[in-house]
Formats: structure tokens, C-alpha cells, sequence
């Protein structure tokens, strides 16, 4: 892997300005982060990610002054980067003194830099030690009057060009066994009939073709898909644009063996042919 086939994202910024929040966003966006790599070994860290299985091709790098020696040696490597092709892009966030302050306050914690002197004392000497970060920068983010939602929404535009699609995650279960904690989204489908009560399907499962049929060609069936569809269609792009990561649907039925994984499937195989990303767990599929 050539450097052109890189995405390298370098985050810095004063302490406190919402660099973990930033980076989080980025690694949402599919990038592997990395905070506070010394800079000399910043172009072994890329090779590394070069040879590894499959390539890691979208780094982030999250850089502040705790390690000042390491500050000099940035520079370089941006520009040595750029000039080898890569695309790089260097976020810098900034934030007024007085806002620093109070966050500081608010949290009771200490400056890095000025563990036993003031915040303001920290600050000045930050912003110092980072001047030639800052300068390098494309992008500077002043998040003195962002939350944190508006602070994720800047840096995901400028990374990625717009939030990435929500992914969502779908969990079959049986109510027997207790509902799944992380499910934000359950749906009961044990009104539908049970093929656990025909001989011929019982020992089957919503894997199979003929079980799928007997649950999903009844007429209440095909109505729970209409709505479910219709809801979801509405629900997805407004998460989407709100830059919800995840989203974690569980769909239920009395052991979770039939009714739960034929309507998860069906409606799994419909978000997909939309494009939509969906990981699928049939969580109590083997239980008897």
C-alpha cells in the first residue's frame, strides 16, 4: 500500500476543547485512533497499519502537548506525509480562556500542564507549545459555544463529508430467557401463530424456508411488516441525521426459535436492499 491510499486525520487542540469527544467521532466514522504517539514514530506506526491484514488505510492520530518534546517533530511529518500523497487533514480545536476556565471548574480537575498552579497558567503555556500545530491546521473548530452534539457534528462533516448511515443491529430472542438489556427498539411478535404447535415445523427454525412461510404468509404478519417497514422508514434518516451510530432492534417470540427470526430476516433483507448496514444476532435460535 501506497501512502496516496491514506486517510490520516490529525487531532489537536487545547485541553478541554473537546478532543476526546472529536476523536470519538471520528472512530465512528470508521477510522483506527490513536492518542498521543510520540511523532518520531508516527511513519512506523503507518507502515505498520500498511502490512497489517487487511490494511488499515483511515488513522486518526490525536496529538496535545503532555509530551511537549514531540511537539517539534510534527511538522515534518505532516508535510513529509502530504508530500508523499497521503490525504491529510489536521483538526485544531480552539476555545476562548473563559470557557476553559469554567469547564475546568466545573469538573474540578487540574491542568495538565499546571497541576499545581492555576488554569489560566496552563492555558497560556498550551497554547504556546502548540502555535506550530495550529498553524499546520485546515480545519480550526472555536468550541467555546458548541455541546458536545454540535462539536461531533463539525468534525464528522469535515472528516467524512456527512455522518455515516446508522447501523442497525438486530437481535432475535425468546421471552422465556428474558429480554435483550441493550435493545432501544422491542416488538412482541408472539400474537402471530407458533410453528412450535405443527409436528412438521417444531423442530425447524426461522432459518427455514418453510417455517419463514407459515409465519410471514399470515395476514397479520404481512400487516406487523407493513408497519414495521413504514416505521423505520420514517425513524432511520432522522438518526441518521442526528449521527446515531447504532441502533439496536429486538424482535421477540416465546422461545425465539420461530416467529422472532422470520419476521428479524424478513425485515433484515428489506433494510439491506435499501443499502442499509445491519448486523443480525439470533440470540436464542439453539435453545430447545
Amino acid at each position: 500500500m501506497t501512502a496516496e491510499d491514506n486517510h490520516i486525520v490529525f487531532v489537536s487542540g487545547l485541553s478541554g476543547s473537546g478532543k476526546t469527544t472529536a476523536t470519538a467521532a471520528i472512530e465512528d466514522l470508521g477510522f483506527y485512533c490513536v492518542d498521543n504517539l510520540p511523532a518520531q514514530l508516527i511513519e512506523q506506526f503507518l507502515d505498520l497499519c500498511a502490512k497489517s491484514t487487511p490494511p488499515i488505510r483511515k488513522i486518526a492520530l490525536a496529538i496535545d502537548a503532555r509530551e511537549a518534546e514531540f511537539l517539534r517533530d510534527v511538522p515534518p511529518v505532516v508535510e513529509s506525509l502530504r508530500a508523499q500523497g497521503a490525504a491529510v487533514q489536521v483538526i485544531f480545536l480552539e476555545c476562548s480562556n473563559e470557557k476553559l476556565v469554567n469547564r475546568y471548574r466545573e469538573t474540578r480537575r487540574v491542568h495538565p500542564l499546571s497541576p499545581h498552579g492555576s488554569v489560566q497558567d496552563g492555558i497560556e503555556t498550551e497554547r504556546g507549545l502548540l502555535a506550530e500545530v495550529s498553524r499546520l491546521a485546515d480545519f480550526v473548530v472555536d468550541t467555546s459555544d458548541l455541546n458536545i452534539h454540535q462539536l461531533r457534528d463539525t468534525v464528522v462533516h469535515f472528516v467524512g463529508g456527512g455522518a455515516r448511515p446508522t447501523v442497525v443491529n438486530m437481535i432475535s430472542f425468546g421471552f422465556r430467557y428474558g429480554a435483550p438489556s441493550s435493545a432501544e427498539l422491542l416488538f412482541d411478535v408472539r400474537f402471530l401463530p407458533n410453528p412450535h404447535f405443527e409436528p412438521s415445523l417444531r423442530p425447524r427454525t426461522g432459518e427455514d424456508r418453510a417455517v419463514s412461510e407459515y409465519v410471514l404468509e399470515n395476514e397479520h404478519a404481512t400487516a406487523l411488516m407493513d408497519r414495521l417497514r413504514e416505521f423505520l422508514t420514517f425513524l432511520l434518516p432522522l438518526y441518521d441525521g442526528e449521527g446515531k451510530p447504532y441502533l439496536t432492534v429486538g424482535i421477540g417470540c416465546t422461545g425465539g426459535r420461530h416467529r422472532s427470526v422470520a419476521i428479524l430476516n424478513a425485515l433484515a433483507a428489506e433494510l439491506r436492499a435499501r443499502g442499509r448496514d445491519v448486523n443480525v444476532t439470533h440470540r436464542d435460535v439453539e435453545k430447545i
